[in-house]
């Protein structure tokens, strides 16, 4: 970023008094908090911070133009946004420093965590995701036509992410009523604009998008809040999004450790003239709109209330670790099941999801389906064919190839108490989506209460000649991620009784259904509604010969091979592998002494390891013969059937099932 000496041009046209004065004092006290807290940094009292010096007039001049109930999604150098909201300073200190007092109890740091009473939602280290969320708000305030915005910040590093670019062309294509502001800083920690894009202006991008943008001194306070101030206005009558670049420069490192070194000493000096709330502060004096001792009373009113907080940090004791409590804030508590009381009839595994799907479109007025060519056409599974006919649009959506950006904005709509379904097109694409997934969806309660309130369905398996890229068995992937909730249906009604109690539980599931049992399985299924309990396994035949753990289509598998071997199996199908039915293990395995776990997915790294390693541990009194396990090959899933079906464990099951017998 070239250097610049222009002076900043303030005018007082359009504004009065009250509001430039106000403009004032939000900019002045998180400039006092970052010198308070440098200080103690110099001291050793606080170990890390992340400083907005010079460039606090984007997140103030933002805030004071935006209503006092419309969200903001903030970065490490916000803090204006949080004073200007007034959220209490002892408990913000506390939460940088790691205290129960903060809004994490002590479980996540600096700005990573929200305040929804606040309306301000801060970042992951993962940079991009916070723009997608503000698009799910955004799009909640369009459905519910509340005249409201949603506001992200992201730097200019950050734009180069592929969430910036999936969220702003979703916003774009949807018409949502959002607001990206670009901090143009200069560094991205120490890279260079000039090594992070090639563009003359970032806000030029827009014009890809079908966007307005607009590029504007980020350190005029005025300029930054008359443009935001007037955009909003305009995009709650007109829902659209618009892009904000606001040039400013940060007068320090990354975060302290990192220094700025690697900054020509000129450039330091030019911008250190432009100083936001220097130069407003001797223009305020110019104006006679500020006196001198209105300043220093402000300062010293400031310092006090920043020194109290002080002292009620440095005074709350270290977190005491509380396992139980650290376990059982990993997800919400969810709703008690609801036994079925309707008249059953048959269905197959594909139908019986459809009438889960319209029950809960049904139950929940609100809820929100998402995913590619699931509108008119119906899917490409055809199971929410006719849904747009019934619910309609803006309930039914079919997305750009986004999914990282459509899961973002199903946790957007969560924070506005909005359920919503991402539907994976086929399980193999959800790895575009994963940071969302695996960073935001299954952390969020855990980190600061707020639920998340999304099933991602998942097509998945293999059988039907898809190759590699669409026949992957990837439920292993998030089964390690605590947080979120992995359910596996092998039956019709299990299909659509899980499937609704994935609706009423506030916490993320993924959601995995095999394609080929869409249509090759039938069985009878409740009318109306009713949920399958998420945590608990199904017995599907008691046997005393041996014990067979599997889920999905392993569960066929199993039956198959028994009655053609003739074995007295115990068959639990687990179809909850996250939370795990562990007292359903415990039983089968006593009954029988003798276990075999089975599933689709590849040997290595499977669910069946870490079920073998848990049954060793606790268990192993109860064996009379080793854990033994069969699966698929480990390699990618072969495109011709007859490779198929020897990448698949149906023979290496009798084989093992041979060995376990004669042990």
């Amino acid at each position: 970023m070239p250097a610049t000496t222009t002076s900043i041009r303030y005018s007082q046209k359009g504004f009065d008094t009250e509001t430039l004065l106000h403009l004032y004092e939000q900019l002045a006290k998180p400039r006092l908090i970052e010198e308070k807290m440098l200080n103690l940094l110099r001291q050793g009292r606080i170990s890390k911070w992340f400083s907005g010096i010079g460039q606090e007039a984007i997140a103030v001049g933002a805030t004071c133009a935006l209503l006092p109930d419309e969200l903001i999604f903030t970065m490490h150098r916000n803090l204006g946004v949080f004073t200007a909201r007034d959220m209490p300073l002892d408990r913000l200190f506390c939460q940088w420093q790691g205290k129960r007092l903060g809004y994490t109890k002590a479980r996540d740091r600096s700005f990573h965590f929200g305040a929804m009473e606040h309306h301000i939602v801060g970042m992951i280290s993962h940079l991009g995701p916070q723009l997608s969320l503000a698009a799910g708000v955004a799009l909640a305030h369009k459905l519910r036509q509340e005249g409201r915005v949603s506001l992200a910040f992201t730097g200019e590093g950050a734009t180069s992410e592929g969430e910036f670019h999936e969220a702003l062309n979703v916003a774009a294509v949807w018409k949502l009523p959002v607001i990206f502001v670009i901090e143009n800083n200069g560094y991205g920690l120490s890279t260079t604009a000039n090594e992070q894009y090639a563009c003359k202006d970032l806000v030029d991008r827009a014009a890809g998008y079908g966007m307005r943008s607009a590029k504007i001194d980020g350190n005029n306070i005025l300029e930054v809040y008359e443009t935001i101030r007037t955009v909003a206005a305009e995009l709650r009558d007109n829902p659209e999004p618009f892009l904000l670049e606001c040039v400013t420069f940060r007068m320090r490192g990354h975060e302290e450790a990192s220094g700025t070194k690697y900054v020509p000493k000129e450039l330091m000096e030019a911008w250190a003239k432009k100083d936001p709330l220097d130069t407003y502060e001797r223009w305020l004096l110019e104006q006679g709109l500020l006196t001198e001792s209105t300043q220093k009373a402000l300062r010293e009113r400031y310092k006090k209330e920043i020194l109290k907080a002080g002292d009620v940090m440095f005074n709350e004791p270290e977190p005491v670790p509380d396992t139980e409590e650290e376990l059982r804030d990993v997800y919400a508590p969810a709703p008690a099941p609801v036994a079925p009381n309707g008249v059953a009839r048959d269905l197959r595994f594909i139908d019986a999801l459809t009438d889960g799907l319209r029950e809960a479109m049904h139950r929940h007025p609100e809820l929100v389906l998402m995913g590619q060519d699931i509108a008119d056409y119906g899917g490409v599974f055809k199971i929410t064919q006719g849904f747009v006919e019934e619910f309609g649009k803006n309930r039914v959506r079919n997305t750009p190839l986004c999914e990282s950006a459509i899961v973002g904005i199903g946790l957007g709509l969560g924070l506005k108490g909005i359920k919503s379904m991402v539907e994976m097109q086929f399980a193999d694409f959800v790895t575009c989506g994963f940071n969302q997934i695996v960073n935001n969806l299954a952390k969020l309660h855990w980190r600061w209460g707020q639920t998340a309130d999304v099933v991602v369905r998942m097509p998945t398996g293999g059988g039907t000649g898809a190759g590699p890229f669409h026949s992957q068995s990837n439920e292993a992937w998030f089964t390690h991620v605590p947080g979120l909730k992995v359910v596996y249906p092998s039956t019709p009604a299990d299909a659509k009784g899980l499937l609704l109690a994935a609706f009423e539980d506030p916490n993320p599931v993924m959601f995995f259904e095999h394609k080929g049992m869409y249509r090759s399985e039938s069985g009878l299924v409740p009318e109306g509604f009713y949920t399958t309990e998420i945590g608990k396994a199904r017995q599907v035949r008691h046997g005393d010969e041996l014990s067979i753990l599997t889920y999905g289509l392993g569960v066929r598998w199993a039956e198959k091979a028994c009655t053609e071997m003739g074995i007295d199996a115990d068959i639990l199908d687990l179809r909850s592998l996250v939370p795990l039915d562990y007292d359903a293990i415990v039983r089968s395995v006593s009954r029988t002494n003798r276990v075999l776990i089975l599933h689709e997915d590849t040997l290595f790294g499977g669910l069946g390891g870490e079920i073998a390693a848990w049954i060793s541990e606790y268990l192993f009194e109860q064996l009379d013969a080793p854990v033994l396990r069969a699966a698929s090959l480990d390699t990618p899933v072969p495109f011709a059937i007859p490779l198929e079906q020897n990448f698949f464990p149906l023979e290496r099951l009798k084989t093992q099932l041979e060995r376990l017998r004669k042990y």
